[in-house]
């Protein structure tokens, strides 16, 4: 990237309790705060007023803007919406970032709205070559967008571009939608999850494109009443439950529903892993409805054996108990002949699991005949038509 050609360059190297000193709120008597008004600043704005009592704005207007780790933190006094058009850049590499493991971040607000269709681009092809968490999990890279304790907000028309690590993580979050969202990063590049939620309830993300190097949307623990429609995943490793159990006191995760998306070329469609030799934990009331996959690896995936890189005791079944789990009308091509892989734990064997109307064909190239699948643990219920025949 080169700055030099940044119409506007504003290096705002920030840690912002989301407020505004009050001699910008004096300025504003209109209730838009356009940052180029107010420069570049150095040691940022630590006053804690958030004292605007009506609707209010902040803009960042068309323009290029080189920003460091930017906490913004409420609570305010009244709804603020975050408008950006421009493109904001994270600084190259991994040695610029003041907060190691965060670059924006918007915390405790309510009615929060982050709009505009401008872009965040975390440059994360400076980093990726140092990037070592497949291999180290006590790694620290920066989230490029964390949303924190957001209530009865909404995201709308922005976009997330080649991350250092996940694109969004959303944690302690409660009624937040997430509408045409655009994520992107290459197909290898290394822990870019498109969207990643954790113990948060009430939460949408619709009309939305993730193409990213791992899983376009993720649930960790505690995530509750998730809501996932015409979303286009691919590339990517599709949308997945998981993976849980491996650390103690994990939350329950009851209620995803995954509805009307496309999958292309993902190396899984959903999934719902867990690890084995896990502690005690529920996964309940998952829906799976009116997919297409389109050259999938694995189109429907439920794992209780997850253990990447023999990280774990395989012998040791998994305590996680997955239960009412439906996937239905799902159709598309598989490029693995085991289009449906079923593997529930032997301790706890999956519950009401039901299976409709699936129609997926082999399209691969290592291998002749139709599509199969495997089950172990389970008895799902059969509805309808089931292309492969499913745990017969």
């Amino acid at each position: 990237m080169d700055y030099s050609s940044c119409s506007q360059l504003l290096v705002l190297a920030i840690l912002v309790l989301f407020t505004l000193a009050q001699n910008i709120i004096n300025a504003a008597s209109n209730g838009v705060f356009n940052v180029i008004d107010f420069g570049a600043m150095a040691d940022g704005i630590r006053d804690n007023t958030c004292n605007w009592n009506t609707y209010s704005t902040v803009l960042v207007p068309p323009g290029k803007y080189l920003v460091t780790s930017v906490v913004f933190k409420g609570p305010c006094k009244a709804p603020i919406s975050f408008q950006l058009q421009g493109l904001i850049l994270a600084p190259p590499g991994l040695s610029k970032l003041a907060d190691k493991e965060s670059w924006i971040t918007f915390e405790s607000l309510r009615s929060f709205t982050l709009t505009g269709g401008g872009t965040f681009h975390g440059q994360g092809r400076t980093a990726w070559p140092e990037n070592q968490c497949h291999k180290n999990s006590n790694c620290q890279l920066p989230i490029s967008i964390r949303f924190n304790k957001l209530n009865d907000s909404t995201i709308t028309g922005v976009q997330s571009v080649d991350s250092k690590f996940f694109h969004i993580n959303i944690l302690g979050c409660y009624n937040l939608k997430l509408n045409k969202i655009n994520i992107s990063a290459p197909d290898d590049s290394p822990n870019t999850d498109g969207i990643h939620i954790g113990r948060s309830n009430g939460i949408e993300i619709s009309n939305s494109i993730i193409a990213t190097g791992d899983d376009c949307v993720s649930l960790g623990d505690g995530s509750q009443n998730v809501l996932v429609s015409d979303v286009s995943c691919g590339p990517g490793h599709g949308i997945s439950v998981g993976s849980l159990g491996k650390y103690k006191k994990e939350e329950d995760v009851v209620g995803l529903t995954v509805i009307n998306c496309t999958f292309t070329g993902t190396s899984n469609g959903v999934r719902i892993k867990t690890w084995p030799d896990s502690e005690d934990g529920k996964a309940s009331n998952f829906t799976f409805e009116d997919l297409f996959m389109n050259n999938v690896e694995n189109p429907i995936v439920i794992d209780q054996e997850y253990c990447p890189h023999n990280q774990c005791n395989i012998k040791v079944p998994s305590r996680v108990k997955i239960s009412n789990v439906r996937f239905r009308n799902i159709r598309g091509t598989s490029l693995t002949k085991e289009a449906v892989r079923i593997v529930c734990s032997k301790e706890i064997p999956c519950q009401n699991v039901e299976i409709g109307d699936i129609n997926l064909v082999y399209n691969g190239i290592d291998d002749k005949g139709p599509a199969i699948s495997s089950c172990s643990n389970v008895k799902p219920t059969l509805v309808g038509k089931q292309i492969p025949a499913t745990c017969v």
